[in-house]
This record gives structure tokens, C-alpha cells and sequence, in this order.
């Protein structure tokens, strides 16, 4: 019979494709992990990893963890279901976002509102947004990029040009508009691969044949315009940085590129059990005045 705690372990192999540092996170001994894996694919009746050199998650084995996040999900959620039912109590809320810095204001405001509730933040990639929420393993995500996956319920939240940004003083500083082509040997001040924001530079250069010339990977985001503004190169910022920061010492140009922008979304699963504290972030986000930084009507609103 496979228990619990094996199918757990099972995830975090699953998601490392790493058995020393699967064994190092959760702090377990490698042969003990090593022989919970053999036990489970035994149970399973097939190999769920290729172990031909590296470590890697084989179809079935994608399959089973897919099947594992729904079940765990599930029971997670009646645990928080009995918990918020049993205590009276408006239970607490998970969210994931590729970046938090859009999500200051409303984050605030539902703070100032219910300071009591509890508020899980998470960073997440967009690629894994959708499987954690059929999981039931975050609540609601914010992706700067749409997510194409069933089982999702989403709410558009706003959308944004993208410039490229340069230091004063750089050639193209004077420019109001600027092509990909022009962009090509330039080097880049960028986040780390999986962030959206280095997804739309590999998008924009790989659409006319061309990779960006990357000189730093940053993974905090908020340091990028410093960066550039220090005159160590140039790089992709959304306008509402630009807001953040009106007297940065850079230019802003314009990328003459249509999908130079970022659309802003707020997901949660179509089948998930929210709980009250969950509907009242979700009610905040999607209410939210994101041109003036201000809520919109009332926020005490479950939905």
C-alpha cells in the first residue's frame, strides 16, 4: 500500500530530478529515498524515472506525479475545508506570482483590511502555475503571460507596454521607438530563464532569427533598472516600473514590436475549494484600480 509520506517524497524527486538534493531538502538519508522510490515504482508496476545518466521524470512517471498532486490536493483542501468549517474561522490564502512587485498595493490594502488572515506568498513560474493549481497547491496565481491549460478560471487584470530600457547617454538614448534588429548586439540586463520577462526577450529575438546578447541574469528583478541606470547595460522593464521609480536615470523607448507587452492575469483552479480568505484576495485583486493604485468600491465582497 503506498503511503502518504512516500507519495510526498515522491514529488520533491520528482520535481529536483535529483536525489541527493531530494534527499537534502527533505532532510532524509539518499539510500532511505533511494529505496522509497524503488518501493513505489514497485507498487506502480513500471519505472517512473530514466536513469540513464542524469536523473529525468520518464512519461509514466509525469503521468503518476500528475495524478499524486490531485490526490494530495484533495486532501490538503479537506483539511482546510474542516479546518474553516469547524473553527468558524475564514481560513487563509496562497498565492503564487512570478512578481510581487505589481501586487504591493493590493497586497496592502487586503492586509489593512483583514489583518488577521494569514497570506502564503510564493514565487512561481507561469509553466508551473497551472499544474500547482489543479494540485490545489497555491490558491490563486498572478502570471504576466497568459497560461493556455484547461481546468482554469481567470480574470484579466491589465495590460501593459514593455519598453526597452538604456542609461543616459547611451547611442540610442534620444530614440522614441526602436526595432528588434537594432536591439541584436546589445547586451542585456535580464532575469533568470522560466521568469516571463526573459521568456518575451527570447520571444522577441528568436521571432526574427536572432538570440540576445545576455551580459547579467538577475534574480532580483528590482535591481535590473539600477543595473542599466549604472550604465552596465541595457534591458526589457514593464511601465508599471516605470511609475515605481519616475526619475530613474534612464531612457525609455518604445520597441517597435506588437507583442512587446505584458498582459497580467490572476488564475485559479476551476474545480478548487477556495476558502473565504482566498475569495476575499481574489475579490481584492480583480477589483483593484491598477492605473490610479487604488481599490475600487467596497472590498468586503466574498463572491
Amino acid at each position: 500500500m503506498m503511503e502518504l509520506n512516500s507519495l510526498r517524497q515522491f514529488l520533491v524527486v520528482a520535481r529536483l530530478e535529483h536525489l541527493s538534493r531530494a534527499a537534502d531538502e527533505l532532510r532524509v538519508a539518499q539510500p532511505s529515498l533511494s529505496r522509497t522510490i524503488a518501493r513505489l515504482e514497485s507498487d506502480v508496476g513500471v519505472p517512473l524515472f530514466d536513469r540513464s545518466g542524469r536523473l529525468r521524470l520518464n512519461d509514466a512517471g509525469k503521468l503518476f506525479r500528475d495524478h499524486v498532486e490531485r490526490a494530495l490536493g484533495e486532501l490538503d483542501a479537506g483539511r482546510r475545508a474542516v479546518a474553516e468549517a469547524t473553527s468558524e474561522g475564514l481560513g487563509g490564502v496562497r498565492l503564487a506570482s512570478e512578481t510581487f512587485l505589481t501586487l504591493t498595493g493590493p497586497l496592502a490594502a487586503f492586509k489593512r483590511e483583514h489583518p488577521a488572515l494569514e497570506i502564503e506568498l510564493q514565487w512561481s513560474s507561469s509553466e508551473d502555475m497551472a499544474r500547482r493549481l489543479r494540485a490545489q497547491d497555491v490558491d490563486l496565481c498572478v502570471a504576466s503571460q497568459p497560461i493556455h491549460a484547461e481546468g482554469l478560471q481567470s480574470a484579466h487584470l491589465f495590460d501593459e507596454p514593455v519598453s526597452v530600457v538604456v542609461p543616459l547617454g547611451h547611442p540610442l538614448a534620444g530614440r522614441t521607438t526602436v526595432t528588434v534588429e537594432e536591439l541584436a548586439d546589445q547586451p542585456f540586463i535580464t532575469a533568470r530563464q522560466g521568469h516571463w520577462l526573459r521568456r518575451l526577450l527570447d520571444r522577441l529575438f528568436a521571432a526574427h532569427g536572432l538570440t540576445p546578447h545576455i551580459v547579467c541574469e538577475s534574480d532580483e528583478h528590482s535591481a535590473i533598472a539600477g543595473l542599466i541606470s549604472a550604465g552596465l547595460g541595457i534591458g526589457l522593464v514593464p511601465a508599471f516600473a516605470r511609475r515605481t521609480a519616475p526619475h530613474a536615470p534612464v531612457s525609455w523607448i518604445t520597441v517597435d514590436s506588437a507583442h512587446c507587452r505584458r498582459t497580467v492575469t490572476l488564475y485559479w483552479g476551476a474545480d478548487s475549494h477556495l476558502s473565504t480568505a482566498a475569495r476575499l484576495m481574489r475579490t481584492m485583486i480583480t477589483r483593484w484600480d491598477w492605473t490610479t493604485g487604488a481599490p475600487q468600491g467596497e472590498q468586503s465582497s466574498v463572491g
